[in-house]
């Protein structure tokens, strides 16, 4: 099986994962949090099923609450030279999308070793993980994002990771939005990046609806590439996208340039194991000509 796997953390893991729910290290802190992708019904033997610190509760009319053990409102983790704060908040999320690292080293080393200027755009940016792994790399960043709390936390984590002085241009917008705004204005990219969410709305209410967005969104941004681009980047949890549409999609969008793609599954290791959860899925555009 060939899937990207997250496993250069030296402080998150997921323990162990059974009955719809996983349990993390977060730091010092265990975290119990649902996960649709858990489907079996294995055995909870580690010790950390019966003592975490946070326990986020899935409803069954939709939704959920966080139930705490002694666990502070914040706190910090490292991967590699980020720092990232982390604050549970609603819908069982903690500010951070772990998996999401393999594409962090990914287009770190291609940022790295293209030896020129390379400007990225991120969309649906949330809390700045890929924003600051660009921006540590060396690149020119723009991150948007719908949410301005998102990206006042994403200002915070670039602080903390000593790149409160890094080329970052930060943007409260809609995501599509801000993109045909570029395309008139005649910026261009070297890479763009998209992690969008399977539904949403931008800060005027706008509605965002993966299956019916997603393909256009592509087509917007091909028009923003530069002439010799560096990479192009999607993420999706949506269960619908598999690898092979991404493919297909990036594929289509991006013939006229010189490059190739490749989509997989992404997951995290699972250290009581030494299998692998899934993710989600990624799909990569690389040009030919580094």
């Amino acid at each position: 099986m060939i899937m990207w796997i997250a496993d250069g953390w030296k402080e998150y893991e997921v323990i162990d994962c059974s009955c719809g729910e996983k349990l993390e290290r977060w730091g010092d802190y265990l975290l119990v949090r649902p996960d649709p992708q858990v489907i079996w019904n294995t055995k909870k033997e580690n010790e950390g099923w019966k003592h975490p610190n946070g326990h986020y509760h899935r409803s069954k009319k939709g939704g959920g609450e966080w139930e705490f053990f002694s666990l502070p409102k914040q706190w910090q983790i490292h991967y590699r030279d980020l720092i990232f704060h982390l604050k549970p908040f609603s819908f069982k999320h903690t500010g951070l999308f772990p998996e999401q690292a393999t594409n962090w080293d990914w287009f770190s080393a291609k940022i790295h070793s293209s030896n020129r200027p390379v400007k990225v755009l991120n969309l649906f940016a949330y809390t700045g993980g890929a924003t600051l792994a660009a921006a540590k790399a060396g690149a020119q960043v723009t991150h948007v994002d719908a949410s301005k709390g998102m990206v006042s936390w994403a200002k915070e984590n670039a602080a903390a990771s000593g790149l409160s002085d890094a080329p970052i241009r930060w943007l409260v917008d809609d995501c599509m939005k801000f993109v045909e705004r570029e395309i008139r204005r005649g910026n261009r990219y070297d890479a763009v990046i998209m992690d969008p969410p399977s539904y949403g709305r931008g800060p005027k209410g706008e509605i965002w609806k993966i299956e019916d967005a997603i393909h256009p969104l592509i087509q917007k941004c091909a028009q923003l590439l530069s002439k010799e681009p560096l990479f192009f980047l999607i993420n999706s949890y949506t269960t619908g996208l598999a690898p092979a549409v991404l493919s297909y999609m990036l594929e289509t969008e991006l013939k006229q340039f010189h490059g190739h793609v490749n989509s997989q599954e992404i997951g995290l290791p699972v250290s009581s194991n030494g299998l692998v959860l899934p993710c989600g899925a990624s799909g990569r555009w690389e040009c030919d000509y580094v």
